[in-house]
């Protein structure tokens, strides 16, 4: 297998991260989604909360690299399982900020050891000196992609509105 030079789609960077994700995400899905009733945008939501305090719903999105309206959505949905409180913002009171409410910091202290199990149990087959030269290649893989986005201009963007064979594409005048 080569990521160097891919040929073939599991040779792919993103196909390999996606099937490790995938993989390695089903037990954690599993516990939150069947043992807590919380999806798995929900509970990443809860856990950026719990970890960077309240915020807008729009500094939620940019923190969790997610569209602004799955967002609000995912946030409807956990006012309505009263795990987050909506208030308006103490200085401007059509924006809004949302915060934990006692029972979503519960949730985030009772999910992330186990979370946290599953992950060193992945994690657990290298060897120290791997997983530091892990993790000094996913930040500068990381580094690379947000460079990558900021820097690659967008020609067709998707529409999934509009089904899955169908794109918007930006076509040259005639």
């Amino acid at each position: 297998m080569s990521l160097e030079n891919p040929q073939r789609l599991d040779e792919l960077l993103n196909y390999r991260l996606s099937r490790l994700l995938a993989l390695s995400s089903a037990p954690g899905i599993r516990l939150f989604e069947g043992g807590y009733g919380v999806s798995r945008r929900e509970w990443r939501l809860v856990g950026l909360i719990a970890e960077h305090g309240s915020m807008s719903p729009s500094d939620l999105a940019q923190v969790a690299h997610l569209e602004r309206a799955h967002v609000s959505r995912a946030i409807t949905e956990l006012v309505s399982k009263g795990l987050l409180l909506r208030r308006a913002a103490p200085n401007d009171g059509r924006r809004a900020q949302v915060e934990l409410t006692e029972r979503g910091r519960q949730l985030y202290q009772d999910i992330f050891p186990q979370i946290a199990r599953l992950s060193q149990t992945v994690v657990g087959v290298l060897s120290a000196a791997q997983l530091a030269a892990f993790e000094e290649a996913l930040v500068a893989l990381t580094a690379s992609a947000d460079a990558l986005v900021r820097t690659t201009p967008v020609k067709v963007k998707a529409a999934r509105y509009l089904g899955e064979r169908r794109r918007v594409q930006q076509t040259p005048a005639a």
